[in-house]
């Protein structure tokens, strides 16, 4: 059983349900089509992460944001 789990970060522009459901469809398809895993089996999961929560360089992906403005 294929799991998937997509993370992105938690933007003011919020993804959209119709957007998920387009990336749990698409990675679901991309799956059948190159490892002949049933649909039905695979399980995909989008975490939404705060930009608190998310660092690169020793800094919150929301300082390095403010500092690039």
């Amino acid at each position: 059983m294929p799991y998937v789990n997509i993370r992105i970060t938690r933007e003011q522009e919020h993804v959209t349900s119709e957007q998920k459901a387009a990336l749990i469809k698409g990675v679901t398809d991309l799956l059948v089509d190159v490892i002949n895993r049933g649909p039905a089996t695979t399980v995909v999961v989008i975490d939404e992460v705060d930009t608190d929560n998310y660092g690169v360089g020793g800094e919150t992906i929301t300082v390095r944001r403010k500092k690039n403005k």
